[in-house]
């Protein structure tokens, strides 16, 4: 679908609304001010300074133009012989928040940030976040260092190449650019990158991305090619904007899998860690996803896997759109595992099945300390096995408590964010009863089912009644009531 702004003017109804997503963060618990005490220990703690200074090394960040928490600066460079290293320079949360302290304390109680379109509820301070640990460029900064090999194919150790496993280690960095995704898509499009590090990194990101795609593809890992829906506010008010993510964001985010992939290895090598997990759907699930496509005019050809079916779907389409909606429910029961013997002797047996399934690999969360919890244990337990020694007793003690941690925020994170998509598009179409528009169906069960509007941006159920709509098809719809209250759309078709 083509991207779209839509706004809400700011009058009466942007007030009801602002109301309407006051009360959800009342019911929730979501309290943005931090306790005295951890604020404190965020503006005074010092990491302890590495040994080891890369410094002279290029770094950049790539991320949404008006982020400040950067996680994440990468470098590349080819390898004497072809191939490339891959250095992952994580920030050193860890070296700020003191086990035990007042600020680790409340960043288990909150878990990850939350983005809600009033604004985002930040796991630490934004003195730390988006300051004194995040990778801000020009800026000196500890951090986590990934070191990550690949061969002329982009494959790692852990995919079978003969280069050096992984490893991490702390150091001193400085970033030298800070590139935003929009600015760096245009750049590598006009094919004017230019020299200099920002320019090479750009280059051989987009050189080193494809090739992990390709490897995506032969291990058989599957990457939903779904618009993305982002509640945005301005000045004008809210509004939903409705896109495809660009190559360079896909680019970067095969940086991340591949440092969670080289992380899950060493956990499971070093016995002790938190893996993130996924099922492979059932039989069951399977076989009514087989039929669901087919009814759609786009059968999964035998032969081919999952991902490569999925990446030959034509994005776009109304027949497409209901075909990535029917494969989002295919992988569900996404989950933490933690394993290993604590330092009170309690051992915790590692999964029967490690691997994530829509990465078809072993993988852990450790590049987004400052957004999520359980990043700081994995980056810990990842770096004293790569140096040989001891995991820190903090981390080793609590490692069984950090899964249900992770549980309990992500569940809040979810509704609060699926609660307040609801009342930003009720809000949309709250004066608008009465008026038709297009739309394309995802979904057509039973008496219902569930359509996604081209302008603006929502997508809701309406009942069925007769069968007159069915997935994969254009439809038009009427819209009966809207309650920003609640978040409750009725439509009907028209």
């Amino acid at each position: 679908m083509p991207s779209r702004r839509t706004h809400i003017a700011p009058h009466a109804p942007g007030g009801q609304l602002a109301a309407a997503l006051t009360a959800l963060r009342e019911a929730g618990g979501i309290v943005d001010a931090f306790p005295p005490e951890a604020l404190a220990e965020a503006v005074s703690a010092t990491p302890p300074t590495p040994e080891l200074d890369l410094r002279d090394i290029g770094f950049v960040t790539l991320d949404p133009a008006e982020s400040r928490d950067l996680d994440q600066a990468f470098h590349i460079e080819r390898r004497t012989g072809g191939g490339f290293v891959i250095r992952y320079a994580i920030a050193d949360v860890p070296g700020f928040v003191a086990a035990g302290g007042a600020l680790d304390a409340e960043a288990r109680r909150r878990g990850q940030t939350l983005y809600l379109p009033d604004g985002s509820v930040p796991l630490h301070p934004r003195e730390l976040s988006e300051g004194r640990a995040s990778l801000l460029p020009n800026e000196e900064r500890t951090a986590f260092v990934w070191t990550i090999e690949l061969d002329t194919d982009g494959r790692a150790a852990f995919d079978g190449a003969a280069v050096s496993p992984a490893r991490v280690e702390r150091a001193l960095i400085r970033s030298c650019a800070k590139l935003d995704y929009v600015s760096a898509q245009l750049t590598l499009d006009s094919g004017a990158a230019g020299s200099g590090p920002a320019a090479e990194a750009l280059t051989l990101l987009r050189e080193v991305g494809e090739l992990r795609i390709s490897c995506e593809r032969a291990r058989g890992g599957a990457s939903l090619n779904m618009p993305e829906e982002e509640v945005l506010r301005d000045n004008s008010g809210y509004r939903i904007e409705r896109r495809f993510p660009l190559r360079v964001e896909e680019w970067n985010a095969q940086l991340s899998l591949l440092t969670g992939m080289a992380a899950g290895r060493i956990m499971l090598d070093g016995g002790i860690g938190i893996l993130r997990t996924m099922p492979s759907p059932d039989a069951t699930a399977l076989a009514e996803f087989h039929d669901r496509i087919a009814a759609l005019g786009l059968p999964w050809p035998a032969g081919i896997e999952y991902g490569e079916y999925l990446r030959s779907v034509p994005a776009g389409t109304p027949a497409g759109a209901a075909v990535l909606h029917a494969a989002a429910s295919l992988f569900r029961g996404a989950d933490y595992a933690a394993f290993g013997v604590t330092h009170d002797g309690e051992r915790l047996a590692p999964p029967e099945r490690p691997e994530q399934a829509a990465i078809a690999a072993p993988y852990a969360h450790v590049t987004a300390p400052l957004r999520r919890l359980v990043d700081r244990w994995g980056l810990v337990i990842c770096e004293a096995l790569c140096a040989g020694r001891e995991v820190p007793e903090w981390a080793s003690s609590s490692l069984g408590e950090v899964p249900g941690l992770m549980r309990s925020s992500s569940s809040l994170a979810g509704r609060l964010g699926s609660e307040a998509l609801d009342r930003i598009e009720a809000a949309l179409l709250r004066d608008r009863a009465g008026e038709e528009f297009d739309a394309v169906v995802l979904e057509a069960r039973g008496g219902g089912a569930r359509v996604q509007i081209v302008d603006p941006a929502v997508t809701a159920r309406v009942p069925n009644t007769g069968g007159a709509l069915s997935a994969g098809r254009h439809a038009r719809v009427r819209v009966v009531s809207a309650e920003i209250a609640t978040g409750t759309i009725e439509l009907a078709v028209a």
